[in-house]
């Protein structure tokens, strides 16, 4: 199949899955959606991890912190300042094609949505998480952030502020983020602390 087809077929795809999931509201989900998508409201949460953090990792938090600030901040940079002026591409919200078909319960964000900065944050942290805690320990933790991290993602395209494929590129770029600075960490930390334990 020639490939200007196949980018046809993904973007009819895309805007099928957007406008279904869109489309599949209630106001209780208006509530849940909206609030899962303001970064502001997981201010204590992030709070309360890093506190916990610090307190498990001791020393190696000294490492461990950097790397996972860094995590984000490239996250948010590539997906921002690099992806979106580079692919131009509407946010669903902003699109004529389809603007009159969305429902908007928190309106409509900026011009570009590919890639998402939320879906790609929410994952570089979880990915973090899964490389650096103790393989058979702290499950309920790492379920619970990749829990968390897809209620955002999935709360960027309910409130059509992204298209399904702007999530799962934002998904790739942070979680190869995270895995790469979960890998400098576990390097690291055992050359720095050989004693230390997890």
């Amino acid at each position: 199949m020639p490939l200007p087809a196949i980018l046809h077929q993904l973007t009819t795809l895309d805007h099928r899955l957007l406008l279904a999931i869109n489309h599949a509201r209630t106001p209780a989900l208006d509530a849940v959606m909206t609030f899962a998508s303001q970064i502001k409201v997981w201010f204590p949460f992030y709070a309360v991890l890093l506190g916990w953090l610090i307190y498990h990792f001791r020393r190696q938090a000294l490492l461990l912190l950097p790397l996972l600030a860094a995590t984000v901040a490239l996250a948010d940079s590539i997906t921002s300042r690099v992806f979106k002026p580079w692919a131009a591409r509407a946010r669903p919200c902003h699109a004529a094609d389809l603007a009159a078909q969305l429902y908007l319960p928190d309106g409509c964000g900026g011009a570009y949505g590919f890639m998402s900065s939320h879906a790609a944050n929410a994952m570089g942290l979880a990915v973090f998480l899964l490389f650096t805690l103790p393989a058979s320990r702290f499950r309920w933790l790492k379920a619970g952030v990749f829990a968390w991290a897809g209620v955002i993602s999935y709360s960027r395209v309910y409130l059509a502020a992204h298209y399904p494929l702007d999530v799962l590129a934002g998904w790739l770029v942070g979680a190869a983020l995270g895995a790469g600075a979960g890998w400098a960490f576990r390097r690291w930390a055992t050359h720095y602390w050989p004693q230390a334990t997890t």
